[in-house]
C-alpha cells in the first residue's frame, strides 16, 4: 500500500509543474517542550492540499488518501461546505487524479 505522503508529495510535484500554485496544509495540535499546546488554527477537516490555478486563478482543495483510505466524518462536512461554496475540490489517489480535480475543476471528485 502506498503511503499518503508518497501520494500526496507527487501530487504537489506534477500539479506544480503543469504552473499551478500548491501548498501542504499542516494541521493539527502539537504539545510543545514548555507545555503549552501549538494549533495550526486550520479548521476540522481541511484538505491536505490547497491552491490556485495559474490559468484562472481559482483556488482549489485536494485531500489525498491511499488506495484503500476513506474520508473522516468531518472531512465529509468539509466537502460539503466546499461543494455548496462551487469551489473545486476533491479526493486525489494519484497525481493523475489531482490534476483531473484542478484541469477539468471538479466539485467533490471522489467523495
Amino acid at each position: 500500500m502506498t503511503a499518503e505522503i508518497d501520494i500526496q508529495n507527487a501530487i504537489r510535484r506534477e500539479v506544480a509543474k503543469q504552473g499551478h500554485f500548491i501548498y501542504r496544509a499542516n494541521v493539527g495540535k502539537v504539545r510543545m517542550q514548555d507545555g503549552r499546546w501549538f494549533d495550526t488554527g486550520l479548521p476540522s477537516g481541511f484538505p491536505d492540499t490547497f491552491g490556485f490555478r495559474s490559468t484562472d486563478k481559482q483556488i482549489f482543495f485536494i485531500e489525498v488518501k491511499n488506495e484503500k483510505g476513506k474520508p473522516r466524518d468531518v472531512q465529509v462536512r468539509f466537502h460539503d461546505f466546499l461543494t455548496k461554496q462551487n469551489v473545486i475540490h476533491g479526493i486525489a489517489r494519484s497525481a493523475e487524479d489531482a490534476l483531473k480535480i484542478v484541469e477539468e475543476g471538479l466539485i467533490g471528485y471522489g467523495f
